[in-house]
């Protein structure tokens, strides 16, 4: 259950990777961050630089998953404690809404790993 989860977690960032690196300035990636064209335009190069972070956190749910042993146990508690803390901190400064789709996966999945430990 616990990699089930780690693996909706890491898709979750993928699509936050696309929509803040490749979608931005696109009326897809302004929807969902309720951007005008002209903020989405200025704030692009910061928008990519906060979707390769998100990136980061893909592959290290990713190293989550295909590690074995202790090092698997490690990224997968590291991984998702890191997507916690980050979807806490942007619920409560950015939206709530970051809160259910980011912090509410990864904490089930963080509960899953140590429940399975």
């Amino acid at each position: 259950m616990a990699d089930v989860l780690i693996a909706l977690v890491a898709l979750i960032h993928v699509y936050i990777v696309v929509l803040e690196m490749a979608l931005w300035k696109k009326p897809r990636g302004r929807a969902v961050f309720g951007t005008t064209e002209e903020y989405a335009e200025q704030t692009a190069v910061l928008a990519a630089n906060q979707g390769l972070y998100n990136g980061f956190l893909v592959a290290a749910l990713v190293v989550a998953l295909v590690a074995d042993g202790d090092v698997g146990y490690a990224f997968s508690v590291f991984s998702t404690a890191c997507v916690v803390v980050a979807g806490v901190y942007g619920g409560f400064t950015v939206s709530r809404r970051i809160l259910f789709v980011q912090a509410g996966p990864a904490l089930a999945a963080l509960v899953a790993v140590l429940i399975a430990g």
